[in-house]
């Protein structure tokens, strides 16, 4: 089943850590933080479930604002500390079979996430201008990795329109909004 569209009956946005505590260590935090905003908002839009996640809160803090800004209310971050968001207490995606990720580290949470799922009979795709490493020599690692095992790469825009599926509806304006408002790095 790799390599479909997203369709907003069979995803979840799986946001993976994306914590004050990197801020300072991934040289493109705020680029990965308005990437994931920006899949927040579109999958909000759309009606497409969102889990987060927050590895060990504690020593790396919480949801970076501009993210959790953007959360619905209700929804209360997975605290872990295990890599994979799989192992985590509380992981659910809520009968979903296609996730779409995102988040810090690439090669370490993200990759881990990514493989379990697959695993799992998850179709997994990652969002490669919304996930991001310390070293941009790790961040593609994971992003090969994960692809070698099945994942699809995709974009926070390619993802947001294939969620969205057509124009001249409420959710795509709000979908076009958020897409318009975004402005990826170009790397």
């Amino acid at each position: 089943m790799s390599g479909q569209k997203l369709d907003p009956e069979r995803a979840a946005l799986v946001v993976i850590d994306v914590q004050e505590g990197f801020r300072k260590a991934v040289p493109s935090f705020e680029q990965i933080a308005e990437a994931t905003a920006a899949l927040v908002k579109g999958a909000k839009a759309v009606g497409v479930p969102i889990v987060v996640t927050e590895q060990y809160p504690k020593g790396l803090g919480t949801t970076a604002p501009e993210v959790a800004d953007h959360l619905p209310e209700d929804l209360a971050p997975i605290e872990k500390v295990c890599f994979s968001a799989t192992e985590a207490e509380g992981f659910d995606l809520a009968g979903r079979d296609q996730a779409l990720v995102c988040g810090i580290e690439a090669h370490v949470c993200v990759n881990q996430t990514t493989l379990d799922l697959l695993d799992e009979g998850v179709e997994v795709h990652a969002a490669r201008d919304a996930v991001g490493s310390r070293f941009d020599e790790n961040r593609e690692v994971g992003l090969a990795k994960a692809e070698r095992a099945g994942a699809v790469i995709t974009s926070v825009e390619t993802a947001l329109f294939e969620l969205v599926g057509r124009a001249g509806t409420d959710q795509f304006k709000q979908v076009q909004k958020v897409v318009l408002e975004y402005a990826p790095n170009p790397s």
